[in-house]
């Protein structure tokens, strides 16, 4: 009630108050008292709490600030409540800067302060859209700033600088324009610069710490799930055959799209993927699909049609008049598959999308976020939404949402109820929930492959693997205990390590003293702390690249693959990790290198904690089944 006497009161457009009121039950709906919002608008909890964290460090002397908040959190709301918040640090300086890089990101940004402040002058400088400069607002993207225009803005009139999807704010064309307003470096005359994104990271591993010095708050897709800001996720994986093996890969080391496209746009992998929505997501009202280009959009569409499902697409060659009816109609839900390639990525809001099919590949676990959340918006009647991700051969390097939640990049997930999901460590020796649908047409020796669980902590909840790391990383990393990776050459070794809800890595150098016979150590030196793996992987294996000899942690070098040496052995054998000794043709040099490092660093207490553990859970399934009544012949 109080919402609706505030929307009441409210000078606003009854639609905006709409985005505002969420379709969940009044007990989600939370009201921060502390400070009012500009023009009456009553903020989420966490809206309030980011806004509260960023005057905070203000109020302590920091100026370049980011927010972490997941796809579908209102991150445009923040920045429009963060320009009344902000106060100017003297007369002269009262505008503020917003820099997008898509112009869907103009449109939205623009809606929403004219929305918010309608006594305030709000005006673009995008493409040939020209601002005179005297708004209070400007909204622009970065690609018509770097070329010149932002020249013509005045950096002492602004006291704040907003930009959205802040993860791209390293690149050069962010560069120019933050140059152009002091912040390229610390400065207390500068204005006020402060970044959102979803996805706080960077595929390269370089430092966002170039242009912001404090990420203030966050608040990821996990934590907007439990709190019912989000709508729940069902994950499926459906192995689709590509291999992706030779395919290239661009600067970024991302998969390079035309050599993806030949990799997966092939008649069998697109009946394959058809095949598996219609098995598990047919009855969705709306799913997304992503593809690799133009032709693979256009092949998908025609091979869904083919089986008489109305699907349509949408890429960047689609007439904006057409794209904007299709989207019109596609959120009236009068067809059921939008198929699309890079368009909506990011930005795009489409609140009742239920199914999102993930039919392209990428190594950008930063991408694969961006998808998966353009299905978690809320919106009446939306239970949740089912992912369905078309994993190919995983073997190099390819981000998956098993990979995205720590399971093993093999794992393969399909909707079944919790109890069948629990499983027990490493590879599970058989997997309940696992079913498998043949194919019909010539390919009938093909199976469809999937397990999904219903919901996002029952697949947090599973177990981490082994092989992980390695489907990241082109380095010999190895998993030396539950959330623990080390890699290893003479001159020291790089540790990653989790540490409550971050990563981090760290150095280690070793030495011998001249006429000393043993090995003096340097202390852990932090190279890079993030908040998922991925992130850290990158940000070392670029540390490693700089600092080792590739020779001795690339994992597909030659000698890996040599048998093991009699040092090895010695040492293997000589550590009694097996009732019998080791032969020299079991073991590849690279396999007896990867034990001798775990041997070195904890793997026998380990082994040890493992084993108790196991004759725990023993015990307890013995006691269990003592207490089951079973209809047959009772054991003596």
């Amino acid at each position: 009630m109080e919402l609706l006497r505030c929307a009441a009161r409210s000078k606003l457009p009854s639609r905006y108050w709409a985005r505002q009121l969420l379709p969940s039950p009044p007990r989600h709906v939370r009201l921060y008292a502390q400070e009012p919002a500009a023009s009456g608008i009553v903020l989420r909890d966490y809206q309030e709490e980011s806004i509260q964290s960023v005057l905070k460090y203000l109020g302590e002397g920091h100026r370049r600030l980011g927010i972490s908040l997941a796809t579908g959190a209102g991150k445009t709301v923040i920045f429009t409540q963060l320009i009344s918040r902000i106060p100017p640090q003297n007369a002269k300086a009262t505008k503020t800067m917003i820099i997008v890089h898509r112009r869907e990101l103009v449109e939205q940004a623009a809606k929403h302060c004219r929305l918010a402040y309608p006594d305030k002058t709000v005006e673009v400088e995008s493409g040939n859209r020209v601002a005179t400069g005297a708004g209070d607002i400007i909204i622009a993207t970065v690609q018509t700033l770097s070329r010149g225009r932002v020249f013509k803005f005045d950096p002492s009139a602004f006291k704040l600088v907003l930009v959205d999807e802040a993860h791209h704010i390293v690149a050069r064309s962010y560069r120019t324009a933050l140059g152009h307003f002091g912040l390229n470096e610390v400065s207390a005359s500068s204005p006020v610069l402060v970044g959102v994104s979803a996805t706080f990271s960077r595929f390269d591993g370089l430092k966002l710490g170039a242009a912001i010095d404090h990420i203030v708050y966050h608040k990821d897709y996990v934590d907007m799930i439990a709190d019912k800001w989000l709508a729940n996720a069902v994950f499926t994986t459906v192995k689709s055959g590509a291999d992706l093996s030779t395919v290239k890969k661009d600067t970024l080391g991302d998969y390079a799209l035309s050599s993806l496209s030949k990799a997966v746009n092939t008649a069998t992998t697109n009946d394959i993927t058809i095949r598996a929505w219609m098995a598990n997501a047919e009855d969705r009202k709306s799913t997304l699909v992503f593809c690799v280009d133009i032709e693979h959009a256009q092949q998908l569409t025609a091979a869904f049609r083919d089986q008489g499902v109305d699907a349509r697409y949408i890429t960047s060659n689609t007439r904006l008049a057409h794209r904007a009816k299709e989207l019109e109609a596609f959120r009236n839900q009068e067809f059921p598959v939008l198929i699309n390639c890079g368009l909506f990525t990011e930005g795009t809001d489409i609140p009742n999308i239920d199914c999102v099919l993930l039919a392209r590949p990428t190594r950008s676990r930063n991408l694969l976020i961006q998808m998966i959340g353009r299905g978690l918006r809320l919106f009446d009647g939306k239970k949740d939404c089912h992912i369905i991700d078309m994993v190919a051969s995983l073997d190099t390097g390819v981000v998956s949402t098993p990979t995205l939640f720590g399971l093993d990049p093999d794992e393969v997930l399909d909707k079944v109820s919790e109890s069948e999901a629990k499983m027990t460590s490493g590879k599970p020796e058989s997997s309940p929930g696992l079913e498998e649908e043949p194919l019909s047409g010539p390919d009938n020796d093909l199976k469809l492959q999937f397990t999904t669980y219903d919901s996002i902590y029952d697949l947090l909840g599973d177990i981490q693997s082994e092989r992980h790391i390695r489907s990241i990383s082109p380095h010999t990393w190895v998993r030396v205990g539950e959330d623990r990776y080390i890699l290893t050459e003479a001159s020291g070794w790089l540790t990653i390590e989790k540490e409550g809800d971050m990563f981090t890595s760290h150095h280690v150098m070793k030495w011998k003293s001249p006429g000393s016979e043993s090995f003096q150590y340097t202390r852990p030196r932090e190279i890079a702390t993030g908040p998922d793996l991925e992130t850290i992987a990158r940000a070392a294996d670029t540390f490693a690249s700089s600092k080792f000899d590739e020779h001795f942690i690339g994992v597909r070098k030659p000698w890996r693959k040599a048998p093991a040496t009699p040092g090895q052995m010695k040492i293997l054998n000589g550590a009694r990790i097996r009732d019998r000794q080791i032969k020299p043709e079991e073991l590849t040099r690279g396999q007896a290198a990867d034990m001798i490092t775990k041997l070195k660093h904890g793997g026998k207490k380990r082994f040890k904690d493992l084993e108790v553990h196991k004759r725990a859970k023993i015990r307890q399934e013995k006691l269990q089944s003592r207490e089951s009544v079973k209809v047959g012949p009772v054991e003596a």
